[in-house]
């Protein structure tokens, strides 16, 4: 409970709160599109720098290797749970169930942001490589996805992935902003990291809050907008989820070892769903699929849930599962 009232009154949440208040009354607050861009870029960068930087000083471990090829598992297969719940819970049509599910398979880099800043305010440690997993976990989802389309829907013309999408996919700004800053952080090491330390740590919590604020914004308005795809069902799944990811990366992170810290960040990987690489991944591949439904369920109803509720829960759980 307390790490939950701290969580809370830190200024991340409030931020996010602000934003997300704003967009209710209706204010005309607004952060400029290229600014935001600039912000997410910025975020991408120092997580992936970092995490580059603390494998440079620690070497290839069993532990990397290990978490790594478990968060790709766990992108594959949580959209194939995801896609039962859906088709159990919901009346929605199997391309939009399988679109959904590739969200809530798929994962939150600002989320990731989020969970690590937090771990900064409360002094406890993670794995630095946690920035590859991230990038690991973030396209295995959409894989899936689509050949859960495809089965569900019984299309037999043409290559299971399209050329087009893996090649999209490849290029993902994020995905090449994270592993990009990551590749740097190895080559750099700590030499690097003392060249760059006060913009990668001084300015990283203001940073992280105004972005907060944006995405409280988005968030708000996209709640507004896709209010009528919100049944009670559906709102469930999008609760539910985070808990199943979540619990199967508790599991894995004992098996593998993953100190607190790392288990927290991983737990919240598999518990966070995309809202950036996905939605511009499934307009290619599954055109059909109504985007509106898994932006307000991702950004609306599980991100703020995971801010708010969840990464507080997680680190706690973390604590008390985590391999000593």
């Amino acid at each position: 409970m307390d790490l939950a009232i701290q969580n809370l009154l830190s200024p991340m949440v409030l931020f996010f709160a602000l934003g997300l208040a704003a967009a209710s009354a209706r204010s005309d607050l607004n952060v400029p599109d290229s600014v935001a861009k600039l912000l997410a870029l910025y975020l991408l960068m120092v997580i992936g720098f970092k995490g580059g930087v603390q494998v440079a000083l620690n070497g290839l471990t069993f532990g990397l290797i290990a978490t790594i090829l478990a968060g790709i598992a766990l992108s594959f297969i949580i959209p194939v749970i995801a896609y039962g719940l859906l088709t159990k819970m919901s009346k929605l049509s199997s391309v939009d169930a399988a679109s959904i599910a590739a969200h809530y398979g798929s994962i939150s880099a600002v989320t990731f942001a989020a969970v690590t800043g937090s771990l900064s305010l409360l002094g406890l440690p993670y794995e630095g490589y946690m920035a590859a997993v991230a990038a690991a976990m973030e396209t295995p989802a959409i894989f899936s996805a689509l050949i859960i389309a495809r089965r569900a829907d019984g299309m037999q013309q043409g290559p299971l992935i399209p050329p087009h999408l893996l090649r999209e996919v490849a290029l993902n700004g994020s995905i090449v902003m994270l592993l990009g800053a990551f590749a740097i952080g190895i080559a750099t090491g700590e030499r690097g990291y003392t060249a760059l330390k006060p913009f990668l740590t001084d300015l990283f919590p203001g940073f992280l809050c105004l972005f907060l604020l944006d995405m409280g914004l988005v968030a708000g308005r996209g709640l507004g907008q896709g209010r009528k795809y919100l049944s009670p069902a559906v709102v469930g799944f999008a609760v539910l989820m985070p808990f199943i990811g979540a619990a199967l990366a508790a599991l894995l992170a004992r098996m593998i070892g993953l100190s607190v810290g790392g288990t927290a960040v991983f737990m919240t990987l598999a518990a966070s769903a995309s809202y950036i690489a996905v939605p511009a991944a499934m307009r290619l591949a599954l055109p059909q699929a109504n985007p509106a439904i898994a932006l307000t369920l991702s950004l609306g109803v599980t991100f703020p849930f995971n801010l708010i509720i969840g990464i507080p829960l997680y680190i706690a759980l973390a604590k008390t599962i985590a391999a000593p």
